[in-house]
């Protein structure tokens, strides 16, 4: 068992936690603001981890503010990532207020993930390799911009810079337009996921050797990690990948094609699927072009064949070539936008939507079933300093907070 500082109790109650969920009984003190830390966050939350959000108490996570629209005051980007926390206000330039918080470390928790400016949180006393030398059960994960090490270790980022910087906006978009950010803040969020995956990984090792570690990740690698299918091209072959709209780089035909009412998705990933294309569409002698036969043909050949079948498609409606192109078991998809996606059978069927306890929000939940069921939305995000109260009781030093 890890030596644990002789103070005042620091023991916690974790409520309204199913112990059905993986993660339940699992204490998550989460010391970050913005995206990636925030979801990394939740999605342990989510799994039913007890996690106690860490704000400044002057201000907050600055995303209470990335408004409108917000849920009843609360910026609604901010409740989408904080759901089913506590939240508890510790301002860290305190030394008294930044020792508590190691001493709670110590006594409840089995993971730290934070996203702070490099070098800030060791500063504090709080540092991951300084945590987990004194308790050596404790998983401590941190987020960074541009990773660990390397001449730029100590630079902030954000996401829409590291779609930049990691090459995602030179593919995005369409080509000869102006680059294109991908919509999702799919660099912050899939930092989250990634922080998620190491937490759990090392929690894994930890039940056979009881030790923790100290976990890194970065929104410059997660960057990098999206790109994994065309880096491996272009270390293959040296080319640089462009802006190719919908389609693909690899596959032919797998993009959106113009009908007469707009834009359909059409995935014929194989050549099996490209001869039921090819004869849907009345021009069955593709299916044995040798410009055109073979995936690898194509692709070389997109130029030729994509123009072909879109003037095809203009000749009906997406409805009309949606039932044609589902009767011959071609992949294909309409566009929705959010509204589309969110009336969807489908959508409703799935139950991802979920509304809080108290019927004030709703909010996507979790993409994971165990056995069949869901991860619940436990609680709306919290209040600035809401569980302080709760988390440490009265001491007679309530007003520091």
């Amino acid at each position: 068992m890890p030596n644990t500082p002789e103070t005042g109790s620091t023991s916690i109650d974790s409520k309204s936690i199913p112990a059905a969920l993986p993660l339940s009984g699992l204490v998550v003190v989460e010391i970050c603001h913005s995206v990636a830390g925030p979801f990394g966050g939740a999605v342990l939350a989510g799994l039913g981890a007890d996690v106690i959000k860490v704000e400044d108490p002057r201000h907050g996570d600055y995303a209470r503010g990335w408004g409108p629209p917000y849920w009843h005051g609360m910026a609604c980007a901010f409740s989408a990532i904080n759901r089913d926390k506590r939240g508890i206000s510790i301002n860290l330039a305190d030394p008294e207020q930044a020792e508590w918080l190691r001493v709670f470390i110590m006594e409840n928790a089995d993971v730290v993930l934070q996203n702070l400016r490099p070098g800030s949180i060791t500063a504090k006393g709080l540092g991951g390799e300084e945590l987990v030398r004194e308790k050596p059960s404790l998983v401590y994960c941190s987020i960074g911009a541009f990773g660990r090490d390397g001449p730029l270790h100590l630079r902030p980022g954000y996401d829409p810079l590291m779609q930049a910087f990691g090459g995602i906006m030179s593919m995005t978009g369409e080509e000869g337009g102006n680059p294109v950010r991908v919509a999702p803040a799919i660099v912050d969020l899939g930092s989250g996921m990634w922080a998620a995956i190491g937490v759990l990984s090392a929690l894994r090792r930890r039940d056979e050797t009881g030790l923790g570690c100290v976990v890194d990740t970065s929104l410059y690698e997660t960057s990098m990690a999206w790109t994994v299918i065309q880096m491996a091209g272009y270390l293959a072959s040296g080319e640089i990948r462009r802006p190719m709209g919908s389609g693909t780089a690899e596959i032919v035909p797998h993009q959106a094609f113009c009908t007469k009412d707009g834009p359909i998705m059409v995935a014929a990933g194989n050549d099996r699927l490209f001869a039921k294309l090819s004869a849907l569409l009345g021009f069955s002698e593709w299916a044995t072009d040798e410009r055109f036969a073979t995936n690898d043909a194509r692709v070389r050949n997109r130029a030729t064949l994509v123009p072909l079948i879109e003037a095809a498609f203009g000749t009906k409606t997406r409805k009309e070539w949606a039932a044609l192109l589902d009767e011959s078991g071609v992949p294909n998809a309409e566009i929705q936008n959010l509204e589309d996606v969110a009336a969807h059978p489908q959508t409703k069927a799935l139950g991802i939507i979920q509304e809080a306890p108290d019927g004030k929000t709703s909010l996507l939940g979790l993409p994971l079933s165990f056995d069949r069921k869901r991860p619940p939305f436990r609680r709306s995000a919290p209040e600035l300093g809401q569980h302080t109260e709760e988390i440490r009781p009265g001491d007679g030093k309530r007003g520091a907070f």
